[in-house]
């Protein structure tokens, strides 16, 4: 790595072993759980009374929901096993290729978006704005490292802001 590189403090990195960490893997287990619960509930009888067209578009963004959050469950929980020392760190980036932390984006004119129940949609706004911190986090614990020093040497302030911003946006 370059003499620039070395300068530069990885914040991203040590983030995933901080409490930073421990509360987005809270945050996201949590949202794992209220999904669950309000699908094999409160959504399921909502469901029930939707019209046509909003029904169709909850059992889409329900799948997409769920798709979603164990994803995120899934890269949570290899962070925490690389963290606590269960895998390293190449087993981890082994095993993380199979998750998928993006593509995952909800269409909110879609024809019924308004009809779905206002507890559903909250769920599907959360978990998408979890995803997309998670992802942040994601690229940059992971980046290789000479993407890391060209992207040091393209804009290293913008970085760290974007991780700040990131770090601190459920505060």
């Amino acid at each position: 790595m370059s003499e620039l590189g070395m300068n530069t403090i990885n914040f991203a990195g040590h983030a995933a072993a901080s409490s930073q960490f421990k509360a987005t893997y809270a945050e996201g287990m949590g949202l794992v759980e209220e999904t669950a619960a309000y699908l094999d509930g409160p959504g399921r009888a909502a469901a029930k009374v939707l019209p046509r067209m909003a029904s169709v578009l909850y059992a889409a963004e329900s799948m997409r929901l769920t798709t979603r959050l164990m994803q995120m469950a899934s890269w949570l929980l290899l962070q925490r096993a690389v963290n606590n020392g269960e895998m390293s760190r190449d087993q981890v980036i082994s095993e993380k290729s199979k998750v998928r932390l993006d593509g995952f984006n909800v269409d909110r004119s879609a024809p019924g978006w308004n009809d779905l129940p206002e507890g559903f949609r909250d769920l599907v706004e959360r978990s998408l704005r979890l995803q997309n911190r998670i992802a942040l986090l994601d690229r940059e614990i992971y980046r290789p490292s000479d993407d890391l020093v060209a992207a040091n040497t393209e804009n290293r302030v913008q970085a760290q802001l974007d991780l700040l911003r990131t770090a601190f946006s459920g505060i």
